[in-house]
């Protein structure tokens, strides 16, 4: 059997191959769960290159926010989230409630990737690509 991989990089580790590895496979699947969650919820053709870029984003804002406030037990992740689902609102029509249904469908959508992944042992279960998952 395959030794399943896991899509996390240690502190310790140095391989910019790994890393880059890992960035690209967090990118894809959280684009994946970001456009049809956004096709899903805002039922339109909103495209994959936005929906990368709102991933990349997303991943950006998420970890300079909980940078400055991780610090603060529940409130740090909290406004993480709240950065995360505002960003999206930015990105798509349709305001805050349209913005956390399309966070939440690609949140549930990386998790069902993930899941399959793992249980092929393809991949460890964990990512980057969408907070939390």
């Amino acid at each position: 059997m395959v030794e399943p991989l896991v899509l996390q990089v240690d502190a310790g580790d140095e391989s910019l191959v790994g890393a880059l590895f890992v960035f690209l496979v967090n990118l894809l699947v959280g684009t994946v769960g970001i456009r049809l969650g956004a096709r899903l919820v805002v039922d339109s053709d909103t495209g994959y290159r936005r929906a990368a870029v709102t991933a990349l984003l997303g991943a950006v804002v998420w970890a300079v926010v909980a940078f400055v406030f991780d610090w603060i037990p529940v409130l740090g992740p909290l406004l993480s989230l709240l950065a995360w689902v505002g960003l999206i609102n930015w990105r798509y029509e349709g305001g805050w409630l349209t913005a956390a249904g399309i966070g939440l469908v690609a949140w549930l959508v990386v998790v069902g990737i993930l899941y399959v992944l793992a249980a092929l042992g393809v991949i460890g279960f964990s990512a980057l690509g969408v907070p939390g998952a």
